[in-house]
């Protein structure tokens, strides 16, 4: 009865392991799209946010008519210093990659969650556009008070990740110097015999 339990809980097992690697490999257009948004502080006290967005083609064919669109940053908050928030693309070829950016300026002090991005592609076997979204981005803390950063931050890095080589070599190198230096003698005592 076991033995019988067992093997059909293999049969079972392969048979989805098959249908799917059948799936996966299927012929069509894989899309996979990651978005990065980075806070730059500007001396004049505003902040921009450049938004970048790679869409790769990870399956077997060509996508087409490839639409990406970043409608999630919203007129109250944002304005836009360069770039547009859509774009579009004639195909993406399979295995291929392509990037997209834009800069905005911030306007308000807020806590920002951003939505994924829309991307929209046509397969030649299907009639209907296919969809895809980017990942998310992080919540961004809009023109949050920070404290300022320190002038001498760099050498405390420095000094926390180098520290223990430093000392250790330091000590290496005083002990080398102490063995290799001659001692420093106070007299010809060698020289003299006691009677």
């Amino acid at each position: 009865m076991a033995g019988w339990i067992g093997r059909s809980v293999i049969c079972v097992l392969a048979a989805l392991l098959l249908a799917s690697s059948t799936i996966a490999s299927s012929d069509g257009p894989f899309i996979i799209a990651n978005k990065k948004a980075k806070l730059t502080r500007l001396k004049s006290g505003s902040e921009r946010v450049s938004v970048s967005i790679d869409v790769y083609n990870q399956g077997s064919t060509t996508a087409y008519d490839v639409t990406l669109n970043d409608g999630g940053w919203t007129q109250d908050i944002f304005d836009i210093v360069s770039g547009n928030t859509s774009t579009s693309w004639e195909r993406l070829d399979a295995g291929a990659l392509q990037s997209h950016s834009f800069e905005l300026e911030a306007k308000t002090k807020t806590m920002f969650y951003g939505a994924p991005a829309v991307i929209t592609y046509r397969v030649p076997t299907k009639a209907a556009l296919q969809e895809a979204y980017s990942t998310p981005i992080l919540p961004l803390d809009i023109l949050a008070d920070r404290p300022p950063e320190k002038k001498f931050e760099w050498a405390k890095k420095l000094l926390v990740k180098y520290g223990p080589l430093i000392s250790v070599v330091s000590i290496v190198v005083l002990f080398v110097y102490l063995v290799a230096t001659p001692s420093k003698s106070s007299g010809p005592k060698g020289s003299k015999k006691k009677r």
